[in-house]
């Protein structure tokens, strides 16, 4: 499965093991339903016994993006079936391989329509959000069409848990460990090609940290292209996403004044390969001189990081908490103290401290707030175990037999 990730999608190796290991977590996860899923009973009155139990919605489906071929559908397939439901799933048109794949070595084990797999582009995601069958849909994807999908389904009586786009803050106070700090947010920005939810945006530096911002550029600009090894990067998903990426640089510098650190638009070796046909673009760092830049605010989707130098811990948080998204946030500090401030005053729905992806593992649920998610509930553990059934509430009493004597 992974090698089918690094075919279709580009990914190095590392990071296509990653995915499906990620994908295999919802899987255990699910294998303890049993347990997880039981009703509850007890009696609430004289003679009087209230239980509950769970029952599956039927149909439901879901709708997902190319970044993760493998994590992303099995967020949600193995807690359906677990549940009892039947899933159709449409996955991304740009890598339909993977999951082509998996429900082929599902059909040696699953009754035949338990799992399946519908191909095409926006026609059949369509198709699919409005045929009359399917109870509930879970998307992921960017958020103007997150907000869509929910409002139509919503409209035609269906549950539907939308996840949109982020815009990752990292906040690196004075007492950050600098080392670990630079490699965590490189590794957070290019990781997957930052072709990811949870990728680093932007980073608010707390005071005067050169050495902070110059080992950054220097970790970044040492990646090279590549599938293999710690220090490569992969391409991005094709040439829209490298043309959208360039543009997106080109506008920080030309309207913001964004002053350019690393320009991977121009890293030979990126470049190289480029002009050979791929759909290569290298890490680029950008420093901003104010919060209003656009660069600031909306999802690039690539290996772009901005950096904002910021005045006070204070000044950081605001910034953090205008992001109209809510995916994730970190913060690097040596503090206890700080760390626990900071935590609780994110505006995110996951966290990280000295983690610049944050990503919970099971039972730990994972989801967003703000225009990051359209419904309510998380995408995994025990909020889809909620989405994908419905309670079914039984109260029973039953009438003491009249008293009758031996010669009745």
């Amino acid at each position: 499965l992974a090698e089918l990730v690094v075919r279709e999608h580009g990914k190095n190796k590392a990071e296509a093991l990653g995915d499906v290991a990620k994908g295999l977590e919802t899987l255990e996860y699910a294998l303890s339903l049993p347990q997880l899923a039981q009703g509850r009973a007890t009696y609430v009155s004289g003679g009087v016994q209230c239980r509950d139990e769970r029952v599956a919605l039927g149909v439901v489906g879901g709708i997902v993006p190319f970044n993760f071929p493998f994590m992303v559908p099995f967020w949600t397939i193995p807690l359906a079936l677990g549940m009892g439901n039947t899933y159709v799933l449409k996955p991304s048109e740009k890598v339909p391989m993977t999951m082509a794949r998996v429900a082929e070595l599902a059909a040696t084990v699953l009754p035949p329509g338990v799992l399946n797999i519908v191909h095409g582009d926006a026609a059949a995601a369509t198709a699919l959000l409005e045929h009359r069958d399917v109870s509930a849909l879970a998307f992921v994807g960017t958020s103007a069409v997150a907000e869509a999908v929910h409002a139509r389904g919503t409209l035609l009586g269906k549950r539907v848990l939308a996840l949109g786009g982020a815009k990752n803050h990292l906040v690196a106070l004075p007492d950050c460990d600098v080392e670990m700090t630079a490699q965590d947010v490189v590794n957070s920005f290019t990781g997957c090609a930052g072709e990811r939810c949870m990728a680093a945006s932007v980073l608010l530096i707390v005071g005067e940290q050169p050495e902070l911002e110059r080992r950054i550029v220097a970790k970044a600009g040492a990646l090279v292209p590549g599938r293999d090894g710690a220090r490569s990067m992969g391409p991005v998903i094709d040439a829209h996403a490298v043309a959208r990426i360039e543009a997106a640089i080109a506008r920080a510098c030309a309207d913001d004044g964004a002053e350019l650190l690393l320009d991977g638009r121009a890293m030979p070796a990126f470049a190289a390969q480029r002009a050979a046909g791929g759909f290569w673009i290298g890490p680029s760092v950008l420093r901003h001189a104010r919060a209003t830049d656009d660069a600031m605010h909306f999802e690039i989707f690539g290996p772009v990081l901005s950096i904002l130098r910021c005045r006070s811990a204070d000044e950081a948080l605001a910034i953090e908490n205008a992001n109209c998204y809510g995916n994730a946030a970190c913060v690097y500090t040596s503090s206890g103290a700080a760390a626990e401030h900071f935590s609780q005053r994110f505006h995110a729905g996951m966290v990280g401290v000295n983690i610049g992806v944050p990503v919970p593992r099971e039972p730990f649920s994972f989801g967003g707030i703000g225009r990051s998610r359209f419904g309510q509930g998380d995408i995994t553990g025990d909020a889809a175990i909620e989405f994908f059934s419905f309670r079914r509430k039984i109260t029973t009493k039953w009438t003491a037999p009249k008293e009758q004597s031996w010669m009745s």
